[in-house]
């Protein structure tokens, strides 16, 4: 896998994961720990994108 295709499937991985929490936050069940857990996962995702891409 190259640098380029593994940050663009990062990218995928991190636009999910905004749909996701945007889901979340709008679903009154969700809990916030879930969506903490997301947004923590979508930090590690984009500093790594941005670490490969430098």
């Amino acid at each position: 896998m190259t640098v380029a295709s593994h940050v663009e499937e990062l990218r995928r991985k991190h636009q999910n994961l905004s749909d996701a929490v945007e889901r979340a936050q709008k679903s009154p069940g969700t809990q916030d720990l879930e969506i903490a857990q997301m947004k923590r996962q979508k930090l590690r995702i984009k500093e790594e994108i941005t670490r490969l891409a430098n």
